[in-house]
């Protein structure tokens, strides 16, 4: 039986994440986290974090989700030369492998940091206003709390940014009411209602939500 051809919507969006390839770099470490199930950032989704590390210039960059080193390479590419990459994660098998990685890329020890744990009890001891980018791919239910947390870590003028905001297209169907749709939905409504904020919604990968901080 023949394939239902994607219809030109799918064709659309599958154009726009795939406009971004990967290097073999980018590919090995997305090959180490699905064997040890740390499905990382897809392409478009990272290409759109080297773009806004690039565009504000970042300098500090938070990241929530070591997982094995996708995201964070898009980050580091985007990022300043001197640049540092505070990364949190509970996993320190996934952060091994996220620091060969970032080594067979070319990362020295002293771009990355690298810190086990539970991410809001990491978040709290890192510095006020200290930061150009914040990543969440963590927890979902957890995703609120880390935009209170974020708005506190950017410096105004930084961009806070949400992966998996499309949650596989059940965001979008309000007949969807498991816990973690509700809590992506919930923190869209957060983002969009908060005037410290200028939201923007991408439909790359799985969804990116980003958020320029306007003002403390």
């Amino acid at each position: 039986m023949a394939e239902t051809p994607p219809s030109p919507l799918e064709a659309t969006l599958a154009y726009a994440d795939e406009f971004h390839r990967e290097d073999d770099i980018l590919r090995a470490a997305r090959l180490r986290g699905a064997e040890v199930g740390a499905p990382p950032i897809l392409p478009g989704g990272g290409a759109a974090l080297c773009f806004l590390a690039t565009a504000v210039n970042a300098r500090a960059v938070v990241e929530i989700g070591t997982g094995c080193g996708v995201s964070g390479l898009w980050l580091l590419r985007g990022m300043r030369p001197d640049g540092t990459l505070t990364s949190v994660d509970v996993e320190p098998e996934h952060q091994r492998l996220a620091r060969q990685s970032f080594a067979q890329a070319g990362f020295s020890g002293g771009r990355i940091r690298l810190i086990t744990g539970r991410a809001l009890d990491v978040l709290p001891r890192l510095s006020d206003g200290g930061y150009d980018l914040v990543f969440c791919d963590g927890a979902t239910h957890e995703y609120a709390d880390y935009l209170a947390e974020s708005i506190r870590l950017l410096r105004v003028g930084g961009v806070v940014v949400f992966d998996n905001a499309l949650w596989g297209n059940r965001v979008a169907d309000p007949v969807q009411r498991d816990p973690d749709t509700v809590a992506i939905r919930e923190l869209g409504k957060l983002v969009r209602s908060d005037e410290r904020l200028r939201p923007l919604m991408m439909p790359l990968g799985d969804g990116i939500l980003a958020a320029v901080k306007l003002a403390d």
